[in-house]
């Protein structure tokens, strides 16, 4: 395989609806290109792109894939993503590494809850975007409705290239008004180019001058000579279409059946004559700020944007060359980890099938194998400077399990395992719980961890596992002030134990000031401090250690003991063994003994005294709150907002946006639980969220009540 030069690379992820044919499209690109000499189909399971057995099973893609196909002299970099919602992360890993997203909406169904939400992420990225109607030669397709629901989503933004000259089982011809041809298409998808039938050309000539016009906005000069001549020639609305794609100002709409090969070579011509090459799109930023610009000379900057592991071969990680040429047998430095690294091969790739090559230059797109140290949003660089380019920013996890393994002994496997899970899917994170004594998962969903998780831990690693309610992360504090006392006495033989001591407890609040008097228990006493110790506590909070012992009733040495005795009973709080946080704890005076006092008897006598003290200082529990946005259709609103009120929603506002609903809520963790599962089956797959930790409020009495006789049950049944 040849080098191809900046200026020859074209780089594209294939973006759609689950179902909207972009697996079929990836197949008809390489098959134009040679890259294959057969077109796989997907319920065939022999596409090059849907080549995981999971992808086989389910009929739809889980992973993005990287593909390529030479085409005009050019090389187009193609990545195959997930439909799914739950596979969000294949779309955003691959917009790192993409100069433009080709939309494949089906024509059966026009624009989709795939569509909308894609759309959205192409708007937050910020990236440019081309519009296929794809199978418009399935029966029951509508042409002029399938347009009408384009214009409704992307606005006069989306500006028609291409329309068909019927469809649904007669699609076979497309009008071309860019180039002003006919396209007519036999049943092998060869193509025919004709002039435009007498009956099209009043239509056409409209659609082109709309064209022309748009073209023409996006630059001034072309907007003078369009003034001064009326129009422009190809080469000048070629080039008004490639500031207009770049500058997200203009997206094309063209015609396709997939399937079929139909319009498939025509949409490869616009990507290599039109759509912008990686050095015309802007520079990436690094971490510090410092813009790399996408040149040949200069530099080797690599950025890995996917890693997957494969059986027979391993490891494989991708990446996008930044700048400068990369070669085989280069040694890089992985800025992120501090080590160097050997690119002994170096591959284009084209899903299960890898191509040796010798070098790639700026804007490529290509793989390594068997890297040490390197991983998914690393850096690699022959730079002096020390290049970092910023990580790809996933979206937040919407729903979250527990998970174990039925079998103990297989614990350590079960986290080796996950560890590459998250390897392969970033958006998938595990959390080693230490305060609730579980293994929590975070995903896109439940469909998600399904079919990424489970799949892979039946099938590959061989661990049964089971999945189970992920406790909630509760906190417990006081709202009055309490005293106590404890004394710990305990005498076998020899020497024994005694520690005694007597404390005061009080809410904390941010800049209240030092206690001088206490009352309790309608006693008011003063209070002399000697020593404070602010400790921020590691789950949020604070406590404040004050040290008021007067006249030496308690040893200095013993004071440390006292505070460790309170921190373990903090970090098992009283009420149901959740953290407590914010509290001040005044240590004021206390009994020893000459020969039997120890750090032991003061840490228990300690401990007890603040339980003592929690369960009469108005104890409260405490619950995580999230901020959530509900996107919605308007034609749910109802049903949705009825499901908030029931899992005790806080409704902060809610506006319009672009045909949706946004809605914005304060929800407790506790009631979010499948909540993505509940909102899909609600509003018809049309609905999305997103959540993000807020602050911790109490919880009302009656959840209170209800959680501290679980956990006063359940201590029994222990």
């Amino acid at each position: 395989m040849k080098t191809y030069q900046t200026d020859k690379i074209r780089n594209i992820a294939l973006i759609g609806n689950a179902g909207s044919g972009k697996t079929s499209m990836a197949e008809a690109m390489l098959f134009e290109g040679g890259i294959i000499d057969r077109k796989g189909t997907v319920n065939g399971k022999n596409t090059a792109s849907d080549y995981n057995e999971i992808e086989q099973e389910n009929l739809n893609s889980v992973f993005s894939t990287v593909l390529y196909t030479e085409f005009n002299d050019h090389k187009v970099n193609i990545i195959d993503t997930p439909g799914a919602d739950d596979f969000i992360g294949g779309v955003i890993s691959a917009f790192s590494a993409a100069d433009m997203a080709v939309m494949l909406i089906n024509a059966q169904n026009g624009v989709e809850v795939g569509t909308e939400i894609l759309n959205r992420h192409c708007d937050k990225y910020n990236k440019p975007l081309m519009l296929v109607l794809n199978k418009l030669d399935h029966e029951g397709v509508n042409y002029e409705k399938v347009l009408e629901s384009v214009k409704t989503t992307f606005g006069s933004k989306a500006v028609v290239v291409q329309y068909p000259v019927s469809s649904g089982p007669d699609f076979n011809s497309i009008i071309d008004v860019l180039l002003m041809k006919m396209y007519k298409f036999n049943a092998s998808g060869e193509r025919e180019i004709l002039d435009i039938p007498a009956d099209q050309k009043e239509t056409a000539d409209e659609l082109h001058n709309a064209l022309v016009e748009a073209a023409a906005e996006n630059d001034e000069q072309l907007m003078e000579l369009f003034f001064e001549k009326g129009s422009l020639d190809e080469n000048e609305m070629r080039k008004g279409i490639t500031a207009g794609i770049i500058a997200r100002g203009m997206f094309p709409i063209f015609c396709a059946s997939a399937e079929k090969n139909y319009g498939i070579k025509r949409v490869l011509e616009f990507i290599t004559n039109v759509a912008p090459s990686p050095d015309k799109m802007p520079a990436v930023a690094t971490k510090d700020g410092k813009e790399i610009e996408c040149k040949e000379n200069g530099d080797t900057n690599l950025f890995v944007f996917k890693t997957s592991n494969e059986s027979h071969i391993g490891e494989i990680n991708f990446f996008k060359v930044v700048s400068g040429t990369v070669s085989e047998g280069m040694d890089l430095n992985n800025n992120t980890t501090e080590t160097k690294e050997r690119l002994s091969q170096l591959f284009a790739v084209a899903g299960k099938n890898r191509t040796k090559v010798s070098k790639l230059v700026a804007g490529d797109i290509g793989a390594a194998v068997k890297l040490k140290n390197t991983k998914t949003n690393q850096t690699l660089s022959n730079a002096k400077d020390n290049v970092e380019f910023p990580e790809i920013e996933f979206l937040n996890a919407k729903f979250s399990t527990a998970i174990k393994a039925v079998n103990e002994a297989d614990d350590e496997k079960l986290g080796e395992a996950l560890g590459r899970l998250h390897e392969i899917d970033p958006t998938l994170t595990i959390e080693y719980s230490k305060e609730l004594k579980q293994i929590i998962l975070y995903g896109q969903g439940e469909y998600h961890l399904n079919n990424i998780v489970k799949w892979h831990l039946d099938k590959i690693y061989k661990i049964d596992i089971e999945f189970l309610a992920p406790k909630i992360p509760y906190r417990e504090t006081i709202t009055k002030i309490a005293g106590a006392n404890y004394k710990h006495k305990k005498q076998s033989g020899g020497s024994g134990q005694f520690g005694e001591v007597y404390m005061v407890i009080e809410p904390y609040k941010e800049g209240a000031p030092d206690p001088t008097t206490y009352k309790v228990d309608g006693k008011e006493f003063k209070v002399s401090v000697r020593n404070k110790e602010e400790h921020a506590l590691p789950w949020g909070g604070k406590l404040v250690y004050y040290n008021c012992i007067v006249g030496g009733s308690i040893d200095a040495r013993f004071l440390p003991a006292i505070l460790k005795g309170i921190m373990e009973k903090m970090e098992e709080g009283p009420l149901t063994g959740s953290y407590a946080r914010d509290i001040k704890v005044a240590v004021y005076d206390g009994k020893m003994h000459p020969v039997d006092s120890n750090e032991i008897s003061f840490k228990l006598a300690g401990r007890h005294a603040f339980r003592a003290a929690f369960k009469n200082a108005g104890p409260k529990i405490m619950e995580p709150i999230y901020d959530v946005e509900v996107l919605v259709p308007s034609d749910r609103m109802g049903d949705v907002m009825s499901d908030l009120q029931g899992r005790r929603a806080m409704i902060e506002g809610m506006n319009s946006d672009k045909g949706f609903e946004k809605l914005n809520a304060k929800i407790p963790l506790a009631e979010l639980n499948k909540y993505s599962t509940a909102l899909s089956s609600l509003s018809g797959g049309r609905a999305t969220y997103t959540m993000k930790f807020a602050k911790y409020e109490q919880v009302p009495m009656d959840v209170q009540e209800k959680l501290i006789k679980t956990f006063e049950e359940q201590e029994e049944e222990d």
